[in-house]
């Protein structure tokens, strides 16, 4: 099948990693399904992909509720009759040591890394295996793999939906459906930038202290990752699943990662 006939479905796809996939699997000829908190960035990447000629629908809601995954489903089929890529790329970020955490901080961060990406996928599996087919992107991170210190309650949920990753594609190969995650470094996103501005650091700025970040000497970029996402998802991958691919500037593999 072209991939002008195809549908994915993007969640936190308004903006950062989620922006950069919704722009590129529409120039890829998709019809786009935003999920995202924001009605306002929702809407602004909608209004993009639509100006350039791509066709994308928004539904605003939480991933770590159920009935919000269900319905971001319900509008890809309601819509366009199918689903046939999913990227799980929602996400959320507690900050802080483990003897810091509260129990309100673990229920965030579970309730939308973890649960939010289970749900995601729940809502699109009946689909994908009445069509026998269809590939799920996970958005995990480089750091599921690398210690650091700052960030334990993040990093184990992105550790964790890799293991979601290998078993959902154990149990749905067999009906067409792939399942590989991605896993980016530091990647210079709207939320970073944003971050910055209110401490009156400009986005050039910011790049210019993050000189040196891996083996590449620089952090990643939204669209770098997006293209490892498409990759993934297109039949350019069709015997890839249960994998995943680090895309971190090679920061894994030198010595003092951050």
């Amino acid at each position: 099948m072209s991939s002008d006939n195809q549908v994915a479905i993007i969640t936190g796809g308004g903006a950062g990693i989620g922006k950069a996939c919704s722009i590129r699997f529409a120039e890829e000829g998709f019809r786009i399904v935003i999920g995202d908190l924001s009605e306002q960035d929702a809407r602004s990447t909608c209004e993009m992909i639509r100006s350039n000629g791509g066709e994308a629908v928004y539904c605003i809601g939480d991933v770590s509720r159920e009935q919000d995954c269900h319905a971001l489903a319900r509008k890809a089929l309601d819509r366009w009759g199918r689903i046939d890529a999913l990227v799980a790329n929602a996400g959320a970020r507690v900050g802080g040591s483990i003897l810091e955490a509260t129990e309100e901080d673990w229920d965030t961060i579970l309730g939308v890394n973890l649960k939010g990406v289970t749900y995601s996928c729940k809502a699109v599996l009946p689909t994908m295996i009445s069509q026998r087919s269809g590939a799920i992107v996970i958005i995990s991170s480089a750091n599921a793999l690398v210690g650091r210190s700052g960030m334990p309650l993040y990093d184990a949920t992105k550790a964790a939906v890799l293991s979601l990753a290998r078993s959902l594609a154990v149990a749905h190969g067999e009906e067409g459906i792939r399942v590989n995650a991605i896993c980016p470094g530091y990647t210079m996103t709207d939320f970073h930038e944003r971050a910055a501005a209110k401490n009156g650091i400009s986005p050039a700025e910011l790049r210019r202290r993050n000189e040196g970040y891996g083996l590449l000497g620089k952090p990643g970029e939204p669209h770098q990752i997006a293209s490892a996402v498409y990759f993934m998802a297109s039949a350019d991958a069709s015997n890839i699943t249960g994998q995943f691919l680090m895309v971190d500037g090679g920061m894994s593999v030198c010595s003092g990662a951050r």
